[in-house]
C-alpha cells in the first residue's frame, strides 16, 4: 500500500494525458487502460487533472470524472488533482468540495494568475480555499493562468500559514527553484523543468511533476531511486536518459507523448487533442525511432 501523502509528499508525480476520440470527446475506456499503464511504470503518485491533461479545455464534469477514474485504477499510487479551475470564487469552492470526494488523495491549487502580484492576496486566497478540503494541498505555478510565478517568500508563507505540502515549480531557473527550497520547511519542491532537474535535486528538491512523466514515468522513478541511494554516477546517467526523452517529445507536445504511449502498448491512444495541433509524419517517425532505441537499450517496452 502507498504511504499517505502527508507522510510521503516526495517522489515522482506522473502527469496524466487525456485520450480523445476522433470527434474530440474523451475516450474513457482508453483512459482507464492508460491509468493501469501509468501505475505499471512504478511511480509513487499520479497527477490526474493537470496542464498535460488539458484541464483548461475540459469541463468541470470531465475533470471530476478523470479524477474519479484515476483513483479507481490507482493501485499502489496516490492521486492528486487540480481543484480551482472554475472562474468564480463560489464555483471554485464547489469544485474543491466535489474534487475532494472523487477518491483522490490530495488537492492541487494553481496560483490563479496571482503570481508576481499582491502576496497577501494570494496567501489569503489559498488559505480560505484550503478550508473546504481535509486533503493535503499542493501548489502549481500553472502557466495557463499567468502571471503564475511566485517568490520564495510567498511560498514560505503558504507553507507556514496554509499548510501547503509542496509545489510544482515552473520558474525554470535555479534562482527561482533555490528561493523556494530555502523557504520549503517540511514541504517538497517538485520539479517541472528538466534541464535543471539534477541540479535542483542536489540543491534540495525531491520530486518531479513534468511533461515527460506522461509517457515515461519509469525514467524518472529510476532517476529518483538512484539519487536517493547516493549513487550520483547512476543518477547522472538516468538524468541524461530523461534529457533524451524530454527532447524526443518536446516538439508537438502533448500529441507527441500520446503517440509514445501508443507505441508502448496503449494501442487506442490517438495522438490528437482539442487544439488544432497535429503530429506530422516526420515527427511520428522520429518518435518511433526514439522508441526503438529505448526498447533496444532496455528503457522501454
Amino acid at each position: 500500500m502507498a504511504k499517505p501523502l502527508r507522510e510521503n509528499p516526495t517522489g515522482i508525480f506522473s502527469l496524466m494525458l487525456t485520450p480523445y476520440n476522433e470527434d474530440k470527446t474523451i475516450d474513457w475506456a482508453t483512459y482507464e487502460e492508460y491509468c493501469d499503464w501509468q501505475v505499471e511504470q512504478g511511480v509513487e503518485h499520479l497527477f490526474a487533472v493537470c496542464g498535460s491533461s488539458e484541464m483548461a479545455n475540459l469541463t468541470l464534469e470531465e475533470r471530476l470524472n478523470l479524477a474519479t477514474l484515476t483513483a479507481k485504477h490507482k493501485g499502489d499510487t496516490t492521486i492528486v488533482a487540480t481543484a480551482n479551475m472554475e472562474p468564480s470564487w463560489f464555483a471554485q469552492v464547489e469544485e474543491v468540495k466535489r474534487m475532494s470526494q472523487t477518491g483522490v488523495d490530495g488537492i492541487v491549487f494553481t496560483t490563479k494568475g496571482m503570481g508576481g502580484h499582491d502576496e497577501d492576496r494570494l496567501v489569503s486566497y489559498i488559505g480560505e480555499l484550503c478550508q473546504y478540503t481535509d486533503l493535503p494541498v499542493f501548489m502549481y505555478e500553472f502557466p495557463g493562468l499567468s502571471p503564475h510565478i511566485i517568490s520564495g517568500n510567498a511560498y514560505g508563507r503558504l507553507v507556514k500559514e496554509c499548510g501547503i505540502m509542496g509545489i510544482k515549480d515552473t520558474t525554470c531557473t535555479m534562482e527561482g527553484i533555490g528561493a523556494k527550497i530555502e523557504q520549503k520547511g517540511d514541504s517538497c519542491i517538485i520539479q517541472a523543468n528538466m534541464p535543471f532537474l539534477f541540479e535542483a535535486y542536489k540543491a534540495g528538491a525531491r520530486g518531479v511533476m513534468a511533461t515527460p512523466t506522461a509517457c515515461g514515468g519509469a525514467f524518472f522513478q529510476r532517476f529518483h531511486e538512484a539519487f536517493m541511494s547516493g549513487d550520483m554516477a547512476l543518477a547522472e546517467q538516468r538524468f541524461n536518459e530523461i534529457t533524451l526523452l524530454d527532447n524526443a517529445i518536446d516538439s508537438g507536445f502533448n500529441n507527441s507523448a500520446k503517440y509514445l504511449v501508443q507505441l508502448q502498448g496503449v494501442k487506442n491512444f490517438k495522438p490528437i487533442n482539442r487544439s488544432p495541433n497535429t503530429l506530422s509524419g516526420a515527427r511520428m517517425e522520429s518518435i518511433k525511432s526514439f522508441h526503438s532505441w529505448c526498447v533496444a537499450n532496455g528503457l522501454m517496452k
